[in-house]
């Protein structure tokens, strides 16, 4: 049966050829290993995030009356509905993780530099719109968490001079996070979002496709890109696609599946602290509120700064320095272990963020 609807598609449109030109005839660097999976897995995570986010959609209510008692009937009534929703929170926090540790591949080996200059900025684009993602989600549920923490974010941009309220009010569809705040965010959340992100997925891997994976530097060796027109980076002595890389893909989503529902078996209640559990309440502020891990940082970088101006201006800065920095960086040469400047500074900045996460905390 299988095999005649193979045959048939084949005769109509090459399924066989395609396979061997773009998969098996598709090679990519011998040294291949698993932190060269991590931009699949993200791929696979937001396809979890999109299936769970649907079955949510179905039974989820966009009003500050029903949404925490929506959530709780979809944990506590509806059929596996427990089981959705965990995964659904448990994998936005995972996809984040996925996130960072791909970025940090990715600058490690130097894979930004020409050619790839397009696929850093779409990556980086897909980055600020998967935070959005988590921003406006992490609304929904209407819990003491959610709209404390939503507080605490949109709250941000007031120290901007001039415009700074406009944006707040603009964001929160007013002066205080309200029912009008849900709507719109569940709108972007739902929508807005997903549609762009879609279409920046798909200019990213079609962009990795056309320029093919970026060469792996091991040991004292040297990579240089040769200036020229357009050319898909080839690797004679290399590994194919498929079935090489791809049985390392898969090996990697079998190894997250199993970290994901580790988490939903044996600590369920790892990134839903105890105000999570109690439905928002305008009027009681909690004594201890704090955004989500992934902002704790930045968080506490503006806290540490006297001057929130000036702590907003810092991560600005550092932003578009992140956003431009494959064209900053001209200097040839793949092997950042031969840059000592720049890996002692990547090095710094890794710990930097993590001591600031754990002050973010306190």
């Amino acid at each position: 049966m299988l095999n005649s609807i193979y045959s048939w598609v084949d005769e109509r449109i090459g399924l066989e050829e395609l396979i061997r030109k773009e998969l098996k005839e598709y090679y990519v660097p011998r040294e291949s290993n698993v932190w060269s999976t991590l931009g699949f897995l993200t791929l696979v995570a937001f396809l979890i995030q999109a299936v769970t986010g649907i079955f949510l959609l179905t039974y989820y209510i966009p009003h500050p009356d029903y949404a925490y008692q929506s959530i709780q009937k979809i944990m506590n009534v509806v059929p596996f509905g427990w089981l959705f929703r965990s995964v659904h929170l448990v994998g936005a926090n995972l996809l984040v993780v996925l996130l960072f540790l791909h970025g940090l591949i990715v600058f490690y080996r130097l894979s930004y530099k020409r050619p790839r200059e397009l696929n850093w900025v779409s990556g980086v684009f897909l980055f600020f719109v998967i935070m959005l993602l988590c921003v406006t989600g992490y609304l929904l549920p209407w819990s003491q968490l959610s709209y404390w923490s939503t507080t605490i974010l949109t709250a941000i941009p007031t120290v901007l001079p001039g415009i700074g309220d406009y944006i707040s009010r603009f964001i929160k569809g007013g002066d205080f996070v309200s029912g009008v705040t849900l709507n719109r965010f569940f709108a972007f959340h739902v929508a807005i979002l997903p549609f762009f992100l879609v279409l920046l997925g798909a200019l990213h891997i079609f962009l990795i496709w056309r320029t093919g994976y970026a060469p792996i530097v091991k040991g004292g060796n040297e990579s240089v890109e040769e200036a020229g027109g357009y050319r898909r980076q080839g690797y004679e002595g290399g590994i194919p696609f498929y079935p090489d890389l791809f049985r390392k893909n898969m090996l990697m989503v079998f190894v997250f599946l199993t970290v994901l529902f580790g988490i939903i078996t044996f600590k369920p209640d790892l990134f839903l602290p105890a105000y999570a559990h109690i439905q928002a309440d305008p009027t009681s502020t909690p004594l201890l509120i704090r955004p989500p891990w992934y902002f704790l940082a930045p968080y506490a970088l503006i806290r540490a700064i006297p001057n929130k101006f000036l702590g907003i201006s810092v991560q600005v800065i550092l932003l578009a320095l992140f956003f431009f920095w494959p064209f900053i960086d001209q200097r040839p040469g793949r092997n950042i272990r031969k840059r000592p400047i720049l890996l002692g500074a990547f090095v710094v900045v890794i710990i930097t963020w993590t001591v600031l996460t754990i002050l973010g905390r306190l």
